[in-house]
C-alpha cells in the first residue's frame, strides 16, 4: 500500500501544519512516511503545498507528480491540483474560497465550506483541520483518533489549549464528508 497526497493552498493556511500532522499521524501508526515542504518567499498570503506519501513498506521516490488525494484550501490550487490529479482520485475543496465547480467527471469532488464550519466553532485557523478531517473519510488508512493522538503527541505545550477544537474541527470536517459521499452513492 502506498498513498500519495498533496495539500495546497496559500500560506497561512495551515497548509504545512496540516501536512506534518497527517505525517505524524502515519509515523505513529507504524508506516513509511514523507513529508516535503513547498512554499514561496512570500509565506503568507504566497502560495504553500506540502506533499506526504505513506507506505507500509520502503518508500521508493517522495516525489508526488499525479496524486490520487488532495486538498485545495484556494482556487489557485484548486486549478493546479484538479488538472493533476490521477483518474478516480478524490479531492477536498474549500468550497468557500473556490467559486466554481469540477471540470473533471473523473474525480471524486467534496466541497466543504470549511472556512464557515471553523468560524462557527469560533476559529477560522482551524479551516485546515476541518479539510483534513475531510480527508480522512477518504484514508481508512488512518483513523480520526490516530490523527487526534498526532495532535496531542506533537503539538507543542503552549498550544495545547487548542487541542479540544482541533478535535472538533477534525470531527467536523470527517461527518461532512462522510455525509456527502453517502449522497452521492445514495443517488
Amino acid at each position: 500500500m502506498q498513498k500519495e497526497l498533496i495539500i495546497a493552498g496559500f500560506g497561512g493556511q495551515g497548509v504545512l501544519f496540516a501536512g506534518q500532522v497527517l505525517a505524524y499521524a502515519a509515523m505513529d501508526s507504524g508506516f513509511e512516511v514523507t513529508w516535503i515542504p513547498s512554499y514561496g518567499p512570500e509565506m503568507r498570503g504566497g502560495t504553500a503545498n506540502c506533499t506526504i506519501v505513506i507506505a507500509d513498506e520502503e518508500i521508493g521516490s517522495p516525489l508526488v507528480q499525479h496524486p490520487p488525494y488532495a486538498v485545495a484550501l484556494n482556487l489557485p490550487s484548486f486549478d493546479k491540483y484538479e488538472a493533476e490529479m490521477q483518474a478516480g482520485g478524490v479531492l477536498v475543496v474549500n468550497q468557500s474560497m473556490v467559486d466554481r465547480i469540477s471540470r473533471r467527471t473523473d474525480i471524486t469532488c467534496i466541497f466543504i465550506p470549511a472556512n464557515e464550519i471553523a468560524e462557527a466553532l469560533g476559529d477560522k485557523k482551524l479551516t485546515n483541520m476541518v479539510a483534513m478531517g475531510a480527508m480522512l473519510a477518504c484514508l481508512p488508512e488512518l483513523s480520526l483518533k490516530d490523527v487526534q493522538t498526532a495532535l496531542s503527541n506533537h503539538l507543542s505545550a503552549r498550544h495545547k489549549h487548542l487541542l479540544p477544537k482541533n478535535f472538533e474541527a477534525l470531527q467536523r470536517g470527517c461527518d461532512f464528508a462522510r455525509e456527502h459521499l453517502a449522497a452521492q452513492t445514495a443517488s
